[in-house]
């Protein structure tokens, strides 16, 4: 791997190399009508290079953006690829996205072609066809539905390839000219940021961003060609390309794309993923899961699960502070393992996972607690778009409680006055496309600076605090970082998220979100009457299991971080309401303003 550090520099070189170094292996696998149908290598190549000669010749010129919608399949990756390999620059954009997001996203990058999955996504681009004057072609790979619809500006994916063989056929040192010019500092994506606190910055990453990244990622916990993954999670955000495109082509293990997000869990259990990545939601998901399911359980089992469960916890609590496990410890796990954790695992899919990540935003503690628990080995990685993804990272056989790891070897970090932490890698972005303004808040003299408040340890791992933004300041002058307090909450089955309130008030408060599933249970195994999830969420009942659960988290805080007074909030939280981001992170600012009269409600004085 030392080699390809001095050699290897962009996209289309790692690509071609893991190409000649794997040939005819499975690089791609995804199911259609059943059945799971294997893609190599040769032919993921050939697509690519049709792709980039089709693009070619319908003008596609160095450092031009291309933009991409759909959900994660082989299209997605052969348009990125072919995109990236001459020298345009992939810009992915979420297929959740409204329209007039997917226009604005079109129009600030200046696409001139667009890739989209389905009739879907192209009704989309029909609503602002006539606002992006640059754009001169559409692309479509999923064509049911479209059989009648006959457009100038449309073509198929099929269409395309076939005019990429037909140029690649006459032409055939075209793609390899193309692919030798592209240069380590040119751009190779554009990923938009989710937008937590406004419009999406579209921040530049390198080819060589993008390389460093895939071989630091795949070194500092070593993955092998012989790894399986599943690709789910959006694709057009970094996180998801760490492993479906950068990692992939670095080592040449087999990305497997899932049916869709209804089908995940089942696809797990046949894909069977040496190594997971997820969002903390999807995390949270399987925690709350297996406890229901352990809560309908016989008494016997509930017993050998919770007896078998104390084990793990304390093997976990001593293993993840760096503590020495005992040796009656350990013999107790393994027969905790193999006759209880290991049928939980296969269950789940999780039995040959090596190693899972949880990335994109804090994770509550007791639920990576939960997963160490059970034997698999979850970890908490750290990182930002404008860092290429990932800043620090444990060891996976040294994660510690509480933080996030060291920062990956080549990468540096600091504290800045204010607690803010910054960073130095061969990763940190260019800027932000077309906004000079954002770029220099960000770039400092070589440091990025992250907006999040942290700091190192003994032992040199990171503990993030919170967001910059985010910290309170009580009416009595008491900073408070609500994550910490949110993540307390969230740790609670009944409890789905949390937004705590408080900048300049007398007490804390906080909207809660409950979890459904588990609340839901909770009100059958209770006979709690309701009809809609308004009703839910305002039956005295549910509140005073919610009570429960935040005089409990209470307990552990200091008087001033308690939570006085919690809403329940009416509604489920939907990306299409602009309530949470894709991966799922809550816009707080968005929040506050939208319950600003649910909050003003718990302020309001007697009387």
């Amino acid at each position: 791997m030392a080699s390809n550090k001095n050699k290897i520099q962009t996209v289309p070189q790692a690509f071609k190399k893991a190409v000649s170094t794997y040939g005819h292996r499975v690089a791609i696998r995804h199911k259609e009508l059943g059945l799971w149908h294997d893609i190599p290598w040769m032919e993921y190549y050939q697509r690519v290079r049709w792709v980039s000669a089709a693009l070619i010749s319908m003008g596609l010129k160095k450092g031009t953006c291309v933009s991409i919608i759909g959900n994660n399949c082989p299209e997605w990756v052969f348009a990125s690829m072919g995109i990236q390999c001459v020298g345009g620059v992939a810009t992915g954009v979420y297929a959740t996205n409204a329209w007039p997001q997917v226009e604005y996203v079109v129009n600030n990058s200046e696409s001139i072609f667009l890739f989209v999955e389905n009739e879907e996504q192209l009704d989309k681009w029909l609503m602002f066809r006539d606002k992006v004057p640059k754009l001169k072609k559409v692309i479509v790979w999923d064509t049911e539905g479209l059989r009648n619809f006959k457009d100038p500006m449309v073509m198929t994916f099929d269409e395309l390839l076939q005019i990429g063989r037909e140029i690649d056929d006459a032409r055939p040192t075209l793609f390899d000219t193309r692919s030798i010019e592209v240069q380590a500092d040119d751009l190779s994506v554009l990923i938009y940021t989710s937008g937590t606190t406004g419009p999406p910055k579209g921040a530049m990453l390198t080819h060589y961003n993008c390389i460093w990244m895939g071989e630091a990622i795949t070194s500092d916990n070593p993955m092998y060609d012989t790894d399986e993954v599943m690709s789910f999670l959006p694709l057009c955000h970094i996180f998801e390309q760490l492993f479906s495109i950068l990692g992939h082509i670095t080592i040449g293990y087999t990305v497997n794309f899932v049916e869709g997000l209804d089908t995940v869990t089942d696809n797990m259990k046949e894909i069977s993923p040496t190594v997971a990545h997820a969002v903390p939601r999807i995390w949270e998901k399987y925690y709350s899961a297996v406890l229901i399911r352990m809560a309908d359980a016989t008494w016997f089992k509930r017993t050998v699960f919770n007896m078998a469960y104390t084990i793990g916890q304390k093997r976990a609590d001593r293993a993840m502070n760096f503590k020495p496990v005992p040796v009656h410890l350990k013999v107790l796990y393994t027969l905790a393992y193999w006759t209880v954790f290991r049928k939980l695992q296969e269950r789940l899919g999780f039995e040959r996972i090596r190693v899972a990540y949880s990335g994109a935003a804090p994770i509550a503690p007791t639920v990576l607690r939960f997963f160490q628990s059970i034997g698999v080995n979850l970890i908490e990685g750290y990182g930002q778009t404008e860092g290429t993804g990932v800043t620090c990272l444990s060891p996976m056989d040294r994660v510690k409680f509480g933080t996030v790891g060291p920062p990956l070897k080549g990468s540096e970090i600091k504290i800045a006055k204010d607690g803010e932490i910054l960073v130095k890698s061969p990763g940190v972005f260019v800027g932000y496309f077309k906004n000079p303004e954002a770029t220099a808040e960000t770039l400092k003299d070589g440091w990025l600076y992250s907006g999040d408040v942290g700091e190192i340890d003994e032992d040199g791992y990171l503990k993030i605090t919170d967001r910059k933004k985010d910290i309170i300041v009580t009416a009595g002058g008491k900073n408070i970082t609500p994550q910490y307090i949110e993540n307390k909450l969230k740790a609670s089955v009944y409890i789905n998220d949390a937004v705590v309130i408080g900048d300049r008030r007398k007490f804390l408060s906080a909207l809660i979100m409950i979890d459904e599933d588990n609340i839901f249970k909770y009100a059958q195994d209770n006979k709690v009457q309701f009809s809609t999830y308004k009703d839910l969420t305002r039956d005295p009942q549910i509140i005073k299991r919610v009570q429960r659960e935040v005089d409990e988290v209470n307990a552990s805080l200091a008087r001033v971080e308690n939570i006085r007074k919690f809403t329940i909030l009416p509604k489920k939280l939907y990306e299409e309401d602009g309530e949470v981001t894709p991966t799922m992170k809550v816009k707080r600012k968005f929040i506050n303003e939208a319950f600003s009269d649910l909050i003003e409600a718990m302020y309001k004085e007697p009387g």
